[in-house]
């Protein structure tokens, strides 16, 4: 038997990659074609040589405590937290007020319309079902919108529902669960279940980021260690599950039971990773991390979807009986989330604490919303033995809440997920800005510019006759100059477009060169974060073609800094910034803009003359970083002239890291090149980073 449950998993795993290839033939999307997949299982598995492919099942305990904690940190993990920050406002309504309004309107309307098809239904059935079902879930969705090219900011407004609904729909469901299966008694119940709903989100929350900023911490204590600081990110989303669950059932206070969510809980910890964990990693586990736990999600999520197929056909409820009921609610589950949608940010939008939400983008939110792997979970944990005095059916309460659950989910991925292309198409949500416009046509002048240089290589290479190159030639020629006169036509103020290419080119060439600055250890992580986040500020600036920044800092000036002064006085710290960290921001800014400035220079000799070939945008751009590195001059003067030994300090301790990377990278270069093996590659990294070895070995 076990033998057969190892074989199952195996076998699984072997059709999912065959389905993944099938959906990027197809455009399909990838869970629609797993769930399809799953229900095609159970005949196949009626026979004897098949007969093992069903013997791996969904379990409770499989979902909740294994591929829960996997797929909440992949999402969670690469969610910049300053850009939930920016729009938490509408995150937390929708999260929050958004899923509320659709479990109750699930529940009430729910229970009048089976009640209209001859359904006697009790109201905390159809609220039990609203909180599993209103959660979204944004694995397929996510996919779409990136394919389709949908707005940055209606990305991050769904991800970041998807995400803290989960936390809010489970706490909800819990209540539920706890009153039909103790009662329902009137205030009691209510307060109870008020304190139960708030000391889970709140607790989640504190807990996450406790267990987030120890993880974090331990990862900075074995960094260089590439396995322990891989293992320490798999240990924080289990152990912050776990512990969430262990201390929830243990913690007493008052005589009150104090839960905490394990799904917040791990969420929040989760995010702490991300945006502070993530920095304090070695630069190849950074880069490392988003393919490992990409991978363990893609595994996750196709084990889950092929075996919600598979529990889809198995269960007990006949279908002829429950077909009705799950065709009504489906259609009621989805008016519940167009309800929701429109609700919630109609109140986002009438308060105005945030940018207002488009009416096309509340029309995809509202159509775009897909149930997954978390209703799944949800509904599995429903005791098999539940029951309500006035429930008189053959089938079971969890029989029932499953054969919905499964039919609504089929509803989204068969209908709302195979249309979400066409929706984005018909509510122009895919249109491109000005200078994506412009960045298309440029591109493709550019594409067929160098493919002209290259079919004049191959001529002279001798690689195609005269008449092969005569045509080829002829017909990329005529490609590129169609391009081109499509970009002298495409902007009305093309020069100021190509002047936003150039910055965003600008600011991209920035980030390259912070980061190998950081990989090399010439900057601090306060200092890499910093600068990080103003080029992206900046980036975001001129893709949405907002007013222009005054200088490198200037979003550092009016938030981070006045953030850093609140926490200092409240703290009764110096308001003194550390003079050496002053210098050395303003150095890395320096050395960012000579880069800058090298490759302007540069850009006239180089093929991207071809995407930058305007002279005024050029100068503009030029001449702005000039401007900034005067000023930035300035600002090293200043801090110079306070702590003259300071430069002699820095150019040491800058010269020591350059001398200690240098070092790794031309070992490390000689075994990729095979020139040494691995064993003197070991013993060469151990005698040169200690010191004590080295010498030994000269004096021997």
């Amino acid at each position: 038997m076990t033998l057969d449950v190892y074989l199952s998993v195996f076998t699984l795993m072997l059709i999912s990659l065959g389905i993944n290839l099938l959906a990027l033939k197809t455009r399909i999307p990838y869970t629609v074609l797993l769930v399809l997949a799953g229900s095609f299982l159970v005949p196949l598995s009626d026979y004897d040589a098949f007969s093992f492919v069903s013997s791996f099942q969904l379990t409770p305990e499989l979902l909740f405590f294994i591929f829960l904690p996997i797929l909440i940190f992949e999402s969670a993990y690469n969610i910049n937290i300053r850009n939930i920050k920016e729009n938490k406002f509408v995150i937390s309504v929708l999260a929050i007020l958004g899923l509320l309004i659709s479990t109750f309107f699930i529940g009430y309307v729910g229970q009048w319309a089976l009640d209209l098809i001859g359904f006697e239904i009790p109201l905390l059935v159809t609220l039990l079902f609203g909180a599993a079902i209103s959660a979204t879930d944004p694995v397929a969705v996510l996919s779409l919108f990136k394919e389709y090219g949908a707005p940055h900011r209606l990305t991050l407004i769904f991800e970041g529902e998807s995400l803290f609904n989960d936390g809010t729909a489970f706490a909800i469901f819990l209540v539920f669960l706890e009153i039909m299966q103790y009662g329902f008694h009137g205030t009691t119940t209510v307060v109870q279940g008020l304190f139960s709903f708030v000391t889970m989100i709140v607790g989640g929350i504190l807990f996450g980021l406790i267990m987030g900023l120890l993880f974090s911490k331990m990862i900075e204590w074995v960094k260089g260690h590439e396995h322990l600081e891989i293992t320490l990110t798999l240990l924080v989303a289990h152990f912050t599950f776990l512990l969430a669950e262990l201390i929830s059932e243990k913690l007493i206070i008052l005589g009150h039971h104090i839960h905490l969510s394990s799904i917040i809980a791990t969420l929040v910890s989760s995010l702490v990773m991300g945006n502070f964990g993530r920095y304090k990693m070695s630069s190849g586990v950074e880069e490392y991390m988003e393919k490992f736990w990409g991978y363990f999600a893609f595994l996750a999520n196709s084990l889950v979807f092929l075996l919600m197929g598979l529990l889809f056909t198995q269960l007990s409820v006949s279908l002829r009986l429950t077909l009705w009921p799950i065709l009504l609610m489906m259609l009621v589950v989805a008016v519940a989330r167009a309800v929701s949608i429109y609700l919630s940010i109609g109140i986002v939008n009438q308060i105005k604490s945030e940018e207002s939400i488009p009416a096309n983008w509340q029309h995809l939110l509202a159509w775009g919303s897909l149930r997954g792997s978390l209703a799944v979970i949800m509904v599995l944990l429903i005791p098999d033995n539940l029951s309500l005095p006035n429930w008189n059916y053959d089938f079971s309460i969890k029989e029932f809440i499953i054969a919905i659950t499964i039919g609504s989910i089929y509803f989204t991925l068969l209908v709302k997920a195979t249309t979400i292309g066409k929706v984005i198409r018909w509510l122009k949500i895919d249109e491109l800005l000005p200078h994506e416009q412009m960045g298309y046509c440029k591109t493709k002048a550019l594409v067929y510019q160098t493919l002209i240089e290259r079919i004049k290589q191959l001529f002279e290479h001798h690689e195609i006759n005269p008449l092969q190159y005569e045509t080829l030639l002829a017909e990329y020629q005529k490609l590129y100059q169609r391009a081109s006169k499509k970009c002298r036509g495409e902007a009305n103020n093309s020069s100021h477009v190509i002047e936003n290419l150039l910055r965003i080119y600008t600011l991209a060439i920035q980030k390259r060169e912070l980061k190998e600055l950081f990989r090399r250890d010439e900057i601090s992580e306060s200092i890499y974060k910093k600068n990080l986040l103003i080029l992206e500020t900046q980036t975001e600036h001129v893709e949405q073609d907002r007013q222009k920044l005054h200088s490198l800092n200037a979003y550092f000036e009016s938030w981070l800094s006045r953030t850093g002064h609140f926490f200092r006085r409240i703290l009764f710290l110096s308001q003194q910034t550390d003079s050496k960290e002053l210098y050395l921001y303003y150095r890395t800014q320096f050395k960012l803009i000579n880069k800058v400035l090298n490759e302007l220079a540069e850009i006239k000799t180089s093929p991207l003359f071809e995407f930058f070939d305007d002279p005024k945008a050029l100068a503009n751009v030029t001449k702005i970083y000039l401007q900034l590195k005067e000023k930035n001059i300035q600002q090293m003067r200043i801090e110079l002239q306070s702590n003259k030994e300071l430069l002699d300090e820095m150019n040491e301790q800058s010269a020591k890291s350059l001398l200690h990377i240098t070092l790794t990278d031309t070992i490390k270069e000689l075994r990729e090149h095979e020139i040494i093996s691995n064993k003197l590659y070991v013993l060469l990294c151990n005698e040169m980073n200690d010191p004590r070895l080295s010498n030994n070995e000269i004096d021997s």
